[in-house]
């Protein structure tokens, strides 16, 4: 415990006692004034010391600076002021030196200014007070030392355990009493077993401050305020950081504390560094345990997802496929952790340019809440079986085609069916072929005033009748048939032939 006010006080080889005394505590001093650290023991009998002295000091002085005759209690007032807003602890005056008793308006000063205000009577030595909090001072530095020197054993020795991260931070909690918030590179919480629980609303808030952090993508160390006060510091280095770490103290670290903080994040960060590796390498196990399952060998692709993450998800199985050029490593670290959050209910795999994600039936809702969280564009299959994988596959890349050309967060199979075959067709795409196909008809009706266009569609919504069309559009069945044939020719198709026909219709469908 570091020295105070209070151990002088119990110390029998003093006289001192606390003047401005209210129900056992120094009148007007907030709770805990006596238990307060000293920094040092300072003596001065000047007007001003201030210019001499620090915070978290105690100030003794014979009261030179006080005249025998009574002074103005503003006189007092000013003095006690200054030494309460330089932020000293306590006044120690001594009686029977200069003046027999301490001055009541001093005291009454130090009342006001919630100071503590001791006697110090008999002839105490002033040096003998500044030697006892120097010999404590010694003391807690030392056992400071000793503290640091034991934590960063023990810190060392969970990192040489099998889940040295884990280890590592919980030794964090248990060394400096405090709990422990680990976030990856996109913000994620990183879940680990913990003794110190975080108050309920100070998580977001945490998560919130580590996402804005590791935004910035340089090495940062903040004290940051909110519901509480927390340290937060990014960990890696080099072009990228591998995440954020958070520390519930109540006040701000020591020199020693600090130094075993410092310990963890070199720690920590070389642990996510080959955490990092080891996930590269698990990809590429992913990828190819995917390629088993599309070739058919089921039972190779079990045997290995079992002793690497846990069975496969039961079948039915949902393929989600996401372009994984756009979330980068990102999503790929929150699949992960949802994969291990949920053991047999998600896989996922990269192949080429993409992710490729499998749920159960269970667990499909858990994985639209994830990229919808990283606003991923997502293509989704219908319900399938390990044998129909590929076709899942497909469905799902097909899927996303669409809610990328559209613009869709996420769009399922399913909604293509609902459009039929045309749903199939990449709308934007189709439409530019479409101009291109009338362009031709559509030219000569601007240089030459036709109506070959209107025809068309007239004739198209009609099923290629001639008698209805032309009652539509108020014209000769010759005259109809003589601009068909004329569109015909400037289209390079034969219009009495279905498959030119069915050529013709898709353009204007796609042009409507």
């Amino acid at each position: 415990m570091p020295p105070s006010i209070r151990a002088i006080l119990q110390n029998p080889a003093f006289s001192v006692r606390v003047v401005n005394t209210q129900g056992g505590a120094p009148a007007g001093a907030p709770d805990g004034a006596l238990d307060e650290p000293l920094s040092w023991v300072h003596s001065s009998d000047l007007a001003d010391p201030t210019e001499f002295l620090e915070p978290g000091q105690l100030l003794l002085t014979d009261g030179a600076q006080f005249p025998q005759r009574a002074r103005a209690q503003e006189y007092y007032d000013a003095y006690v002021e200054r030494l309460a807003d330089l932020g000293i602890r306590g006044l120690g005056f001594a009686t029977a030196v200069i003046h027999p008793q301490i001055p009541p308006r001093l005291i009454s000063a130090c009342e006001r200014a919630g100071m503590p205000l001791l006697e110090v009577s008999n002839r105490t030595p002033f040096i003998a007070i500044i030697r006892f909090i120097s010999a404590e001072l010694s003391r807690e530095q030392l056992a400071r030392v000793e503290w640091s020197l034991n934590a960063q054993r023990a810190i060392s020795r969970a990192a040489l355990r099998p889940d040295g991260l884990r280890s590592i931070l919980a030794e964090l909690e248990k060394q400096l009493g405090c709990w422990v918030l680990l976030f990856d590179a996109a913000g994620n919480r990183v879940p680990f077993p913990t003794r110190h629980p975080v108050p309920g609303d100070l998580v977001d808030f945490v998560a919130d401050a580590a996402r804005q952090a590791l935004k910035k993508g340089t090495r940062s160390a903040s004290r940051q305020s909110g519901p509480q006060e927390f340290t937060l510091q990014t960990l890696g280095g080099g072009k990228r950081l591998r995440g954020a770490l958070a520390l519930g103290t109540s006040e701000a670290m020591d020199p020693a504390g600090a130094d075993l903080l410092g310990s963890v994040i070199g720690l920590a960060s070389l642990a996510l560094e080959q955490n990092r590796a080891l996930d590269n390498a698990r990809r590429h196990l992913r990828a190819g345990l995917l390629e088993q399952l599309l070739a058919g060998d089921r039972a190779v692709a079990d045997r290995t997802a079992e002793k690497v993450w846990g069975r496969l998800p039961e079948e039915p199985i949902t393929v989600s496929v996401v372009r994984d050029a756009q979330h980068g490593d990102h999503l790929l670290e929150a699949l992960e952790l949802e994969s291990d959050e949920h053991r047999g209910g998600v896989f996922y795999a990269q192949r080429n340019d993409h992710i490729v994600a499998i749920a159960g039936e269970k667990h499909g809702g858990d994985l639209r809440e994830l990229f919808a969280a990283h606003r991923a564009t997502v293509g989704s299959s219908t319900p399938v079986r390990y044998a129909e994988l590929g076709r899942g596959v497909t469905e799902a890349e097909r899927a996303l085609a669409r809610a990328v050309e559209t613009g869709a967060d996420g769009v399922g199979f399913t909604e293509l069916l609902g459009d039929g075959m045309l749903g199939l067709l990449g709308t934007d795409r189709a439409a530019a072929v479409a101009r291109g196909v009338l362009l031709p008809v559509v030219g000569h009706d601007a240089r030459e005033g036709t109506a070959l266009v209107p025809t068309l569609r007239a004739w198209i919504s009609n099923n290629c009748a001639w008698e209805p069309t032309a009652q539509q559009l108020g014209i000769h069945r010759h005259t109809l048939r003589n601009r068909i044939d004329l569109a015909g020719t400037l289209l390079g198709l034969d219009l009495d032939l279905l498959q030119d026909r069915l050529e013709l219709w898709a353009a204007v469908q796609f042009t409507d």
